[in-house]
């Protein structure tokens, strides 16, 4: 009963299944229109296979910065949505859809392992955070190719947004955009997160030596029940993200920073948007009134506030698609 209750978050706590990927960009796919634009397959080289993207152009396109979408935590596809029952928000699509509806042009791409990139997968123990910066520097690459664009813009949503803050670091870019980001490490997060699930006190205490441990390079013997979180196998990646500062990691960016956030988001806290604010003075802050993690107007009670993960039908929030096109166009 525990673990159904914990699916969801688990989900947006564990690792996307990331390899490391060969630095060339490349090759694009059968075209298909949209009502917004031009949307068409496009691939990088992830070694084993690659990885697949869709690059979704404005019916009328005119020079201008392009945008990177890259998606959270967990099985999470091109488009925002999870194989983990209830999570298919589609929030990637409808931001890309917005852009494209705007002029603006972006990529979005299944991740490592995820959907049509899933043979591109390797051994879970040879998984590193790194290989999600390097996947992302190489779709910003072939984006940065395209006709037309004359710049990047980093947009990275709940995990992705420390991903957008260090890709940021190992190429050029004209903007960061941190949507449902977190602004304190990994393992400050995980804790409050699990904290919130009113778990048995003694496995809390389990969970708090086990994270200390990883915190500190040591692996952990499992911990029964929580074994989609600490399996032995998964660990060498947490080690690998489990300190990471996304405060420090976007403070190190060059380029103008947007940072989005709800004040009804039950995974990240408006207090993190602000960390992550302090961290950069110079940067936009914006908090929308009523949205949740995955940018869906919510009610206020958790039930139906998560109901929402399902809704792919649902409206992005009010001033979402506004509040990122004016930043790209800024740029």
């Amino acid at each position: 009963m525990m673990l159904r209750r914990l699916t969801i978050w688990i989900a947006c706590l564990t690792v996307a299944m990331l390899t490391m990927a060969m630095v060339l960009a490349s090759a694009a796919h059968a075209e298909e229109g949209t009502a917004k634009g031009m949307e068409r397959e496009v691939t990088v080289d992830g070694g084993a296979a690659p990885l697949y993207g869709s690059l979704l152009a404005p019916a009328v396109a005119r020079p201008g910065p392009a945008v990177l979408l890259i998606a959270g935590s967990g099985p999470t596809d091109r488009d925002g949505n999870s194989t983990v029952p209830g999570v298919r928000p589609a929030n990637l699509k409808l931001i890309a859809d917005g852009l494209a509806a705007a002029g603006v042009t972006s990529l979005r791409y299944d991740k490592r392992a995820i959907a049509k990139s899933a043979p591109a997968a390797v051994r879970e123990a040879d998984m590193r955070f790194t290989t999600a910066i390097d996947d992302a520097v190489l779709f910003a690459r072939l984006l940065k190719a395209q006709p037309g664009v004359t710049c990047v813009i980093l947009l990275g949503h709940s995990e992705g947004a420390l991903v957008a803050a260090l890709a940021a670091q190992k190429i050029e870019t004209c903007g960061v955009i941190e949507v449902s980001g977190a602004g304190r490490p990994f393992g400050v997060v995980i804790r409050e997160q699990l904290a919130a699930q009113n778990l048995p006190p003694p496995l809390m205490a389990q969970i708090e030596t086990g994270l200390t441990d990883l915190e500190h390079g040591r692996q952990i013997a499992n911990i029964p029940g929580l074994e989609a979180l600490f399996r032995p196998s998964v660990q060498p990646y947490l080690i690998s993200q489990l300190t990471l500062d996304p405060a420090k990691a976007l403070a190190a960016v060059k380029a103008p920073v947007l940072i989005l956030q709800g004040d009804n988001d039950v995974q990240v806290s408006v207090q993190d948007a602000r960390l992550l604010a302090a961290a950069r003075p110079d940067a936009r802050l914006v908090i929308v009134p009523g949205m949740n993690h995955v940018l869906k107007s919510a009610p206020n009670d958790r039930a139906g506030n998560i109901a929402t993960y399902a809704d792919p039908g649902r409206p992005l929030a009010p001033g979402v698609t506004q509040t990122i096109v004016a930043f790209v166009k800024s740029a």
